[in-house]
C-alpha cells in the first residue's frame, strides 16, 4: 500500500473515532441549551400566530355551523348545521357581491399591463429612475382612507374637478361616477389600478434587471424590432414575476374593504358591495356572527380554488 493510501486510511480512522467519541459524550439532554434558545426565539411568533390567526380561523369554521352573535358569548351558540350556507347561496345580495368581486378581478390584468409597460419605459428610456419609482410608489404606501376621501372629492357629480373639466370640454351630461349605479364599480376599479401600479412597477423593475442584456443585443443584431424584443424576450422572462403579482393581486381583490367602505359604503343601491363588505355588515351591524363566519369560510374556499387553478395553469405560460 502506498504512503498516500496509508495516510488517507489513517485520516478516515481518526474521523470515525472522533465521531464515536462525540456520540459517547452526548447524552439524552445534550444540546438542550441550544434547543431552549431556539424555542424561546420561536415562541413569540408561534404564540402570536396561534392567537391572532389559527384560533380565529378554527373558531370561524366552528361558528359557521351555529346561530350566534359575539355579544351573547360562546355559551349561547346554537348548532344549526348547514342552514347558514343554504341561506347564503340563496341570498341575492351575497351573489351580487360575489359577481362584483369577480368583476373587480379584471382590474388586476389591466394593472399588470400598465405596470409592465411603465417599467420597461423607465428601465430603458428614462433618467432619474429612482425618482420615478418614488412617484409611482407613493399611492401604494398612502393611507387608503385618505385616497378614498380624495377620490370622493374628485368624483363628485357636480362640483368634482373631473366633471368640471368634462363640462368645460363640452360634455353636457358627465357621469355621476360613484353616485351612479353604472359607474360606481368601474370607479372603484380605477382607484385599485391607480394604487396598485406602484407596487407592481417596483417588482417588475427588479425582474427586468435579471434579464441578460446580451439577449437584447443579439436580437438587435438579428434585426428584431422593439416590439418583437418585448414580446419574445421581455414578456416570457418576466412571466414568473407576472404570475406572482397576478396571484397576490387576485387574493387582494377579495380583500378590498376599506376603499369601498369609505368611498361608497357598498352603494349606490349595493352596486359596489362585495362579500367582505357584506360580511362586515352581517357580523358587526346585524350581529349575525355565525352567518358571517359562513361567508368567510365560503370566501376562503373560493380563494383556495382560484389559487389552485392559477398554479395549475401557470405551467402553460410561466417560463422558469
Amino acid at each position: 500500500m502506498s504512503s498516500e493510501a496509508k495516510l488517507e486510511t489513517e485520516i478516515v480512522k481518526k474521523a470515525k473515532n472522533h465521531v464515536r467519541a462525540k456520540k459517547r459524550k452526548s447524552g439524552p439532554f445534550s444540546g438542550w441549551k441550544e434547543n431552549l434558545a431556539g424555542y424561546a426565539f420561536v415562541a413569540p411568533m408561534f404564540i402570536g400566530t396561534s392567537v391572532l390567526v389559527l384560533f380565529p380561523i378554527l373558531s370561524s369554521f366552528v361558528l359557521s355551523f351555529t346561530d350566534w352573535n359575539f355579544v351573547s358569548g360562546y355559551q349561547n351558540a346554537r348548532f344549526i348545521g348547514f342552514e347558514n350556507f343554504s341561506k347564503l347561496f340563496t341570498n341575492a345580495l351575497f351573489i351580487k357581491g360575489l359577481i362584483n368581486n369577480f368583476i373587480l378581478i379584471l382590474a388586476i390584468p389591466i394593472t399588470l399591463i400598465v405596470s409592465l409597460g411603465l417599467a420597461v419605459i423607465i428601465n430603458k428610456y428614462v433618467y432619474l429612475k429612482d425618482l420615478f419609482k418614488v412617484i409611482y410608489f407613493m399611492p401604494f404606501i398612502s393611507s387608503i382612507v385618505a385616497v378614498a376621501v380624495v377620490f370622493q372629492v374628485l368624483f363628485h357629480p357636480t362640483k368634482g374637478p373631473i366633471n368640471q373639466l368634462l363640462i368645460s370640454l363640452g360634455v353636457d351630461n358627465p357621469p355621476a361616477w360613484i353616485a351612479d349605479v353604472t359607474y360606481a364599480l368601474p370607479s372603484v376599479m380605477l382607484i385599485m389600478i391607480w394604487t396598485g401600479i406602484g407596487f407592481n412597477l417596483i417588482i417588475y423593475l427588479a425582474g427586468l434587471q435579471n434579464i441578460p442584456k446580451e439577449l437584447y443585443e443579439a436580437a438587435q443584431i438579428d434585426g428584431a424590432t422593439a416590439w418583437s424584443q418585448f414580446t419574445k424576450i421581455t414578456i416570457p422572462l418576466v412571466s414568473p414575476t407576472t404570475f406572482l403579482l397576478f396571484v397576490t393581486g387576485v387574493i387582494s381583490s377579495f380583500k378590498v374593504f376599506d376603499l369601498i367602505i369609505v368611498l361608497t359604503n357598498g352603494g349606490p343601491a349595493n352596486s359596489t358591495i362585495t362579500p367582505v363588505v357584506y360580511l362586515y355588515q352581517q357580523a358587526f351591524i346585524e350581529l349575525k356572527t355565525g352567518y358571517a363566519s359562513a361567508i368567510s369560510l365560503v370566501m376562503f374556499i373560493i380563494i383556495l380554488i382560484i389559487t389552485y387553478i392559477q398554479f395549475v395553469g401557470q405551467k402553460r405560460w410561466v417560463n422558469y
